[in-house]
């Protein structure tokens, strides 16, 4: 074992100690920051680019450095370097200042040979600090005997508060799971239950991890899940910490966590003087066995005692570079301190002993290549794929190294390969491991030409690949308005930022939860079982103010003169007003009333009280405008209850105003009606046809469609009242059968009269009462000859059609010969269709009487 000892005799070695949240590294920044020049090796690269930022705030970019394995950013006169342990130089680098954050780590089997070199051999001139846990002393105090050890309290407490399940896990909670596909189901079942959770593992490029732990420490979301990695400083908010599982593989076996392991990860929650708690993760993840902490690791983890670490794991720093052989063998030679273990086999001495037996490796002579080749294979394993894997890509690497740099076109080839953001979580994982070893070769200043181009290219497709990255963990893991309502459900209605877009899609912060139809609340389609009752809890907390706005709105546009707008597309139809289709107000008669009542439906009715009445009193409004052209009805409502009419003009006013505008003479009752009743009658718009008693007036289209739309005329409706239409077996109210064709009763009488007074002049010269009858008017009218003469057939004109001109005959053809006799019995099926009785028919009959 080599130890470099410091010679300036005013130099301190202080090893600061304690938990987690007891402010060792900020000490050490304000320490570093206080010399001339320093340094600080650190575990991971996301720290030591998390405390570059906070001492270029301090010192300024141009003097602060930060290099690990994969970027370098060294301003050429940079006096303070933050780095990892890896990058960090054996003696020091000659600064003023020099640290080594979680020294303890020199227990690590994987990386606890590097740890120890620093803590024997980084020095400061001026001072140097061992950062780490209490566990660390009785190793300092036997390997570095100078130092001065301080032990230093945690500003907070920890506390044990047993196992709570992910739907009761408190805000703010952190929960450490052990590997990937733990991680991704308890992510997933947040997802569901609480809106979401970041996601931090150690596989995430330092990018991603730093993007979600800003979805975290944003407030955006209230969980993070983690690996074990969170116990390595990461910075977070955290109240508690909750364990997903307290077994792990640490590369050999399956094993618990000892408590100083628990420990390190707990004791993320808390921070400053903020208290924090710990437990487990009540039920397991996919139904399994809850974990449990014992009495005794309980009480370790709350009073920070733990068993002290007896052996830090050493490898030779300085071997000979002789042969690979003698190589091997330095890397292998036990230490000869009593405190110092030989480290396990790491990646590194693995590829190199798998190599050593390949051909390629009897061409490596002379210090030189031995060097370069160890080099090649002390690049980190990043994909994680084992050591065969691994050994197969640093071969292929040094077939191109051997001979010297490696070429820029090359290395861009490759770069370029990976430059592709499509695919899945693992997918992009895969492909950042990847570049990440393409950003560690460019680093190298002798593998590489054209260095700095490539290394630019390197980092900038690991930054987009992170970008994906993070947009697939976010778009699997975080339902981010889930995370929101969680989050407001609790507060004032008011406060809730809802919105509401033109299209009627209801938002929060953005976030669409439903859609408005009217003023009727959807939840989201794409919502699952488990959101939909938090939906619907936040649109009923407030919503209500912003319906009444949007009644309203409604109400002004209503009102007469108004401008209209897109928002008043309120309809009459089936017997109720609608606004895009959803029921404002339904239509119901009332004894003793002339017109329909207006009840208000569910969703108008759960209005606030103002809102409700404004909009109920501009439907009232809206409605007397369309009955206007119900006037002549109402007028024919009010003759029938004049006494003064008789009985018999009553009677057929009542069987009119069933028929809602026309009734056949036989079911009129004309027989019994005075004549000295009919001027009368028809001086309020009634009209007494050869075989229908009409009102004109109520035959034209806009009353025909709104008695429709009120519901009070169920027959099939013309809503244009076209003169002439295509027969049916259910015949249009207001409408006769002609044949194939059907035609309005007043144009039918029209045709009637005409046919009549051709009759009347033709009497006096026929002496048998036959006569010409014309069929221009009806043909003009869109009947066809034969259904003509199908029309007046019912009204007792018979046609004599003449006989055809005899072959080779010349001259006009002779004319048909028409008669008149009155029809003792209408055949049933050219009667009009009588009015329905029951329903509002009945109803409004009933008014009537």
């Amino acid at each position: 074992m080599r130890c470099h000892h410091p010679t300036v005799a005013d130099h301190t070695i202080t090893a600061v100690l304690g938990p987690t949240n007891t402010g060792k590294t900020h000490l050490a920044i304000e320490r570093m920051c206080g010399h001339s020049s320093g340094a600080i090796g650190f575990p991971l690269r996301l720290l030591a680019r998390e405390v570059y930022d906070r001492v270029c705030a301090i010192k300024g970019e141009a003097n602060v450095a930060l290099i690990t394995g994969e970027q370098r950013i060294e301003p050429a006169d940079a006096k303070y370097l933050c780095c990892t342990v890896e990058a960090m130089p054996r003696d020091g680098g000659n600064r003023a200042f020099v640290a080594l954050d979680e020294a303890q780590l020199s227990a690590d089997r994987e990386r606890g040979h590097l740890f120890t070199d620093r803590l024997l051999n980084a020095r400061g001139r001026e001072e140097t600090m061992l950062l780490g846990a209490a566990t660390l002393a009785p190793l300092v105090r036997q390997l570095v005997p100078e130092a001065e050890i301080t032990q230093r309290p945690r500003f907070s407490t920890l506390k044990h508060i047993g196992p709570r399940k992910l739907s009761r896990l408190p805000p703010r909670s952190a929960i450490v799971a052990f590997s990937s596909e733990q991680v991704y189901a308890v992510a997933e079942m947040l997802r569901r239950l609480r809106g979401g959770a970041a996601v931090v593992m150690g596989a995430l490029s330092p990018e991603t991890r730093n993007k979600q732990v800003a979805l975290f420490q944003n407030g955006e979301v209230d969980y993070i899940v983690a690996t074990d990695a969170i116990g390595m400083g990461l910075n977070l908010d955290v109240t508690h910490v909750a364990f997903a599982g307290l077994t792990k593989f640490d590369g050999v076996r399956t094993r618990r966590l000892v408590p100083a392991e628990m420990a390190q990860i707990a004791g993320r929650a808390g921070r400053h003087q903020r208290d924090g708690t710990f437990g487990t993760l009540g039920g397991g993840i996919g139904g399994g066995p809850s974990p449990e902490f014992t009495e005794e690791e309980i009480y370790a983890i709350e009073e920070h005692r733990f068993a002290p670490l007896t052996k830090l794991f050493w490898r030779e720093p300085q071997p000979r570079f002789d042969s690979i052989a003698a190589l091997v063998a330095d890397l292998e030679t036990p230490p000869a301190h009593e405190a110092l273990r030989l480290a396990p086999e790491a990646i590194d001495l693995a590829t190199l002993k798998r190599l050593a037996d390949e051909p390629l490796a009897a061409q490596i002579r002379g210090a030189g290549q031995v060097r370069r080749f160890w080099e090649a294979c002390s690049l980190p394993d990043f994909r994680q794929r084992g050591p065969d894997v691994h050994a197969r890509f640093v071969a292929r690497l040094w077939q191109d190294l051997r001979g010297g740099y490696l070429g820029a076109d090359y290395v861009a080839a490759r770069i370029s390969e990976l430059d592709n953001m499509a695919g899945d979580i693992d997918t992009l994982q895969g492909r950042i491991a990847a570049i990440r070893s393409w950003a560690y070769i460019c680093q190298r200043p002798d593998w590489v030409l054209a260095r700095d181009e490539m290394d630019a290219r390197a980092r900038a497709v690991e930054a987009r690949l992170s970008d994906a990255l993070h947009a697939r963990l976010t778009e699997r893991f975080v339902n981010r308005r889930t995370a929101l309502l969680m989050k407001s459900l609790g507060e004032d209605p008011a406060m809730l930022p809802i919105a509401i877009d033109a299209d009627g899609t209801v938002r929060v912060e953005e976030e669409p939860i439903g859609r408005l139809e009217g003023l009727r609340f959807t939840v989201d389609h794409a919502a699952g079982h488990a959101d939909r009752k938090m939906l619907l809890a936040a649109a009923e907390k407030a919503l209500p103010r912003l319906l009444g706005e949007r009644a309203e709105a409604l109400a002004k546009e209503l009102a007469p003169g108004a401008s209209a707008s897109g928002l008043t597309q309120v309809t009459l139809s089936r017997g109720a007003l609608r606004w895009d289709e959803q029921v404002l107000a339904t239509l119901a008669m009332r004894d003793g009333a002339v017109r329909p009542v207006l009840e208000a439906s569910r969703e108008v009715a759960a209005l606030p009280p103002s809102s409700r009445a404004m909009l109920m009193a501009a439907l009232e409004g809206w409605l007397d405008t369309k009955l206007a052209v119900l006037d002549p009805l109402e007028k024919l409502q009010q003759a029938s209850r004049d006494p003064e009419a008789g009985s018999e003009a009553r009677a057929l006013l009542l069987n009119l105003i069933a028929g809602h505008g026309f009734v056949s003479r036989e079911q009129a009752g004309i027989e019994h009606l005075p004549k000295e009743t009919r001027p009368f009658l028809r001086r309020i718009g009634v009209t007494f046809g050869a075989l229908d008693v009409f009102a004109p007036a109520l035959l034209k289209p806009a009353p025909r469609q709104l008695l429709a739309a009120l519901g009070l005329d169920r027959r099939p409706l013309e809503a244009a009242m076209l003169p002439v239409i295509a027969g049916n077996r259910k015949l249009p109210a207001g409408y006769r059968n002609a044949g194939s064709q059907a035609i309005r009763v007043d144009l039918a009488e029209k045709i009637f009269r005409a046919a009549h007074e051709a009759r009347a002049k033709a009497q006096g010269a026929e002496r048998r009462g036959k006569f010409v009858l014309d069929l221009a008017l009806p043909v003009s009218i869109g009947l066809e000859q034969g259904n003509a003469e199908r029309l007046l057939g019912q009204a007792g004109f018979r046609v004599e059609h003449a006989r055809a001109l005899a072959e080779g005959a010349f001259g006009p053809p002779r004319p048909h010969r028409w008669s008149w006799r009155p029809a003792r019995r209408q055949p049933e099926s050219s009667r009009p269709a009588p009015p329905v009785e029951g329903g509002a028919f009945a109803e409004l009959a009933k008014l009537m009487r």
